[in-house]
């Protein structure tokens, strides 16, 4: 039972991958979308109910969140038309999160994966927001996104600099 969130982190991101060869339009790519959402939530759950957390789980949650993200931006950027400004807020969140891991290595020598409530939220917020902005053709949802994902990226390379 112990090593149960981890095989649900693992198969969410095998989940992901399987993504770039489905058809975003296709039922089969929304009900991956949604198993690897329900298994993020699940495997951290799991975890502290079976008190096995670890940072050997939280790498790997880590990682799979990060192949979920990459998988489904591959999948789904060339089909958005969002406004210009908003790339480019993207971008920047990108280069904060980037230059976070910059200052984790030069101060921990190592790669460093914040599980804030923050960015947790920004993770939920994804999870139903890119839904909702494909299928509504909203920006609102995105914005709301993006305005979290800034948050949690400044937070983030707040606590990697006080090395909290």
């Amino acid at each position: 039972m112990k090593q149960l969130p981890n095989i649900i982190t693992m198969l969410r991101m095998a989940g992901s991958f399987c993504l770039l060869f489905c058809d975003v339009a296709g039922e089969v790519f929304w009900v991956i979308y949604a198993l690897c959402g329900i298994s993020d939530i699940a495997d951290g759950c799991l975890a502290r109910k079976f008190h096995c957390e670890n940072k050997t789980g939280a790498l790997l949650d880590s990682l799979a969140d990060l192949a979920f993200v990459v998988c489904l931006c591959w999948q789904i950027i060339p089909i958005l038309n969002f406004p210009k400004w908003l790339w480019i807020w993207g971008g920047v969140i990108v280069v904060i999160k980037f230059l976070n891991q910059i200052c984790a290595l030069l101060i921990y020598k190592k790669c460093v994966f914040s599980h804030t409530f923050a960015n947790k939220a920004t993770g939920l917020l994804l999870f139903i927001g890119v839904p909702l902005t494909l299928y509504l053709e909203f920006v609102i949802p995105i914005v709301i996104i993006a305005i979290m994902a800034t948050f949690a990226a400044v937070q983030e390379g707040h606590f990697i600099r006080i090395k909290r």
